[in-house]
């Protein structure tokens, strides 16, 4: 197939676009940045040039699917950003999709979509449960509003699939690479000692629900896929941790109405000063990572073939792959 892919030189896309190259595929991957293109090529990919940002129609290739992977991610900011880049960038791709025309169209979701703004349990969420296109968290909103559209695109001849993985993780994700800072500084601390399950998804079964999704499944539908393996947040830190000589064994940790109070009073900060970057503690950032949360994704293995074959020691493994330092 022709594919395009968008957040090609992301942590997704960057496992993404050697995978589908190597199955067959002939990659097209969209980009804002000139300076990219060397890195692209070197995947197997043709950059496109396009702003997901900009009001300037995107033009295409004609092209059989688009594997949507770009979005604004941070804990903290303004809310404009997210809903321009993650929301209309999305519905403007969606547009250009159907231009080119493309039969399958799979957005990268996220399973916090169905996370409230309180702070309850979710334990075993099936793609039944509810979203929340105005949660406080802009890029949880941002991302709602977007599964929506994505889902709602749907039509006889356009195939569209939503995947909403739980943390992703793997070489070169963000949490990793702040990990060792934050713990020998001291600004890191669980919330409960972090002791609560919480579903992950390594990014490579991320790849593997891809692969699934653009061969079958039923349009319109969302999917959860995660991790075959369960465990504690705290688990999960340690392993990461341990992977980088660090201990965890006297980290703080505080109770969640602190935490929150304390993430509430940094947006502020942050926000009335217009700093850039996230602040240290966030209240989006301590209800993503702060509760337990589960999602069940036997949906995923029973309608698309998921089965989730990076399990937790290869996927620690990967890690000390040579490309995962670059």
């Amino acid at each position: 197939m022709k594919i395009l892919v968008t957040g090609g030189t992301g942590l997704l896309g960057g496992r993404l676009i050697p995978k589908l190259v190597e199955d067959g595929h002939q990659i097209f991957a969209l980009t804002r940045s000139v300076s990219s293109h060397a890195k692209l090529k070197a995947m197997g990919a043709t950059p496109v040039d396009a702003d997901l940002e900009s009001s300037t129609p995107i033009v295409l290739p004609m092209i059989d699917a688009v594997v949507h992977a770009a979005a604004l991610f941070r804990f903290s900011g303004p809310r404009e950003p997210f809903f321009r880049t993650n929301v209309d960038g999305t519905a403007a791709l969606l547009k250009a999709a159907e231009s080119a025309c493309a039969k399958t169209f799979v957005y990268i979701s996220a399973a916090g979509i169905h996370m409230n703004n309180s702070v309850t349990l979710i334990r075993g969420a099936d793609e039944s449960a509810p979203t929340f296109p105005n949660h406080f968290s802009a890029y949880l909103a941002s991302k709602a509003r977007a599964d929506s559209l994505v889902l709602a695109a749907n039509k006889p001849g356009f195939r569209t699939i939503a995947l909403r993985p739980p943390a992703i993780w793997g070489p070169r994700d963000p949490f990793s690479r702040a990990l060792p800072e934050a713990v020998r500084s001291g600004q890191f601390a669980f919330i409960g000692r972090g002791d609560y399950p919480f579903s992950t998804c390594h990014v490579d079964n991320v790849v593997e629900a891809i692969q699934c999704a653009l061969e079958r499944g039923k349009g319109g539908h969302a999917f959860f896929i995660k991790d075959q393996e369960g465990q504690t947040f705290r688990e999960f830190v340690a392993s990461l941790a341990n992977l980088q000589g660090l201990s965890i064994d006297k980290l703080r940790s505080m109770p969640y109405w602190l935490a929150s109070a304390i993430g509430r009073l940094f947006d502020t900060i942050w926000a009335l000063t217009q700093k850039n970057g996230d602040p240290p503690i966030s209240r989006s950032m301590i209800r993503m990572v702060g509760r337990e949360f589960t999602v069940n994704d036997a949906a995923a293995r029973r309608e698309l073939g998921y089965v989730g074959r990076t399990l937790r020691d290869a996927g620690l493994q990967s890690y000390e792959e040579p490309s995962a330092g670059r």
